[in-house]
């Protein structure tokens, strides 16, 4: 079963520096249909203005994933970590048992957009770490790249929780396929760009909850970024 999240149908705030759509609900935004699908339970897609971002502020017991699409975030936090990221770079941070940081677009002149990503964790009161690693166009290109997954495996960033990222660039004739195991679903979020997932035409902003399917197929994409996460 296919359900559709259309782009125009999330949460949207305008802070004037940020522009954000929650695909979930999200501070000012509820909607009690659409708290999360299974542990996956934020996708903020943020445009944030040049020199501006978010100050230091605390979490907790999350898995925070950050996804550069255009542009660059500064990233500090209470660890000691600090480093930019940019497109093609993933950043994970398990909040555990609460961590401090802060995220700010370091570019004068560039606005950045990027998407905010939380799973719940499936273990509480961890320490708190962090990871970024850097996945590159070609590895990503025509295919699903696995990115998070619960055991790093093939080089991905590892997240407290029995799920998997997988990130994908797809034109033209690029296609891919994604096998579903028992009991798993997916969510299929476009990041930009146009594709059709399993007959589906989708655009950018557009999601696909994926329940009782046992392969997501990706087709016919049109400078195409899409994230397909894998979940209990």
């Amino acid at each position: 079963m296919l359900t559709l999240r259309r782009s125009e149908e999330r949460g949207f705030a305008d802070h004037g520096w940020l522009k954000s759509h929650h695909t979930f609900s999200f501070a000012g935004y509820y909607d009690p249909r659409h708290m999360g699908f299974g542990p996956l339970r934020v996708i903020n897609d943020d445009q944030i203005a040049a020199g501006r971002g978010f100050g230091t502020h605390g979490h907790r017991d999350m898995e925070i994933i950050t996804y550069v699409l255009d542009g660059a975030v500064a990233h500090k936090d209470s660890m000691g970590n600090g480093s930019t990221i940019r497109p093609g770079d993933v950043q994970r941070m398990s909040a555990g048992r609460g961590v401090l940081h802060s995220e700010f677009n370091p570019q004068p002149d560039h606005g950045t957009h990027l998407l905010q990503i939380w799973i719940e964790p499936n273990v509480a009161g961890i320490d708190p770490s962090y990871e970024e690693k850097r996945f590159e166009e070609a590895d990503k290109r025509g295919r699903l790249r696995l990115v998070a997954s619960p055991d790093a495996r093939d080089g991905s960033v590892l997240i407290h929780q029995d799920a998997r990222l997988y990130a994908g660039l797809f034109d033209g004739e690029e296609r891919a396929t994604l096998t579903l195991a028992d009991g798993r679903r997916a969510w299929i979020h476009v990041a930009r760009g146009k594709v059709t997932a399993n007959g589906k035409p989708l655009v950018a902003g557009d999601a696909v909850a994926v329940e009782d399917e046992s392969e997501i197929v990706l087709e016919q994409g049109e400078d195409a970024e899409v994230l397909v996460f894998d979940l209990p």
